[in-house]
């Protein structure tokens, strides 16, 4: 009898233990870093398939704001594209979200967990009351080009396709343009529109994979 209490008691303990270490683990995770991996293609050659990254999320807990350059994951847009949605995007450049989880336990879920979150990871370009023109295969920030030195010389920058429509507008207040370096196959904020602050998730801090490659990303 007294040996199935203590088994009973160590299997508490250990539970004890091992729910403490989620919980730990999860605000780690959420509040200040993860890793992640490169899934995407659209930061290519800054950023490959299959490298891994620890992104700083210590970032958005301290509510930092981000700068020009700065590569950044932020929630995926509901619409992908505004075109045939606003009549003119350029007037109204904002990316859409909708089915926003609602209650706590779909908060905890979608937000803490990611189960069913979609994040992109882009540079950013342009901040709150910033003109931008995408012309003649470049970016202008208030009449001024954009310096963009990490950019390969033969990249251009502009509408890939008819689902791109952003290409002369004014960020709006609490929002954010980015895009991705591969600008020819980068769904982004010329197709879905300008990101709020509030979505971004965090900053890429370093490359750890592969080991030749270790350390910040420019």
């Amino acid at each position: 009898m007294e040996n199935k209490k203590n088994i009973y008691k160590e299997i508490i303990e250990w539970a004890y233990c091992i729910l403490i270490a989620v919980v730990l683990a999860l605000l780690v995770r959420y509040f200040v870093g993860t890793p992640t991996i490169v899934k995407q293609v659209s930061m290519k050659p800054t950023l490959l398939e299959n490298q891994r990254l620890i992104l700083n999320r210590w970032f958005r807990t301290t509510h930092q704001e981000p700068k020009r350059g700065d590569i950044i994951t932020f929630e995926a847009p509901t619409l992908k594209t505004l075109n045939n949605i606003i009549d003119d995007p350029n007037s109204n450049p904002k990316a859409i979200y909708e089915n926003q989880p609602s209650n706590i336990f779909s908060k905890f879920t979608y937000y803490v967990l990611e189960i069913g979150k979609e994040s992109y990871i882009k540079r950013v370009i342009a901040f709150p009351g910033e003109h931008v023109e995408i012309k003649d295969g470049k970016v202008y920030i208030n009449g001024e080009e954009l310096e963009e030195e990490y950019l390969k010389d033969d990249v251009k920058t502009q509408l890939r396709n008819s689902d791109d429509v952003l290409d002369d507008f004014v960020v709006p207040e609490g929002y954010i343009f980015a895009m991705g370096d591969n600008r020819a196959q980068s769904t982004d904020c010329r197709a879905f529109g300008c990101v709020p602050i509030e979505k971004i998730e965090s900053k890429v801090a370093i490359r750890f994979w592969p080991l030749n490659l270790f350390g910040k990303v420019q």
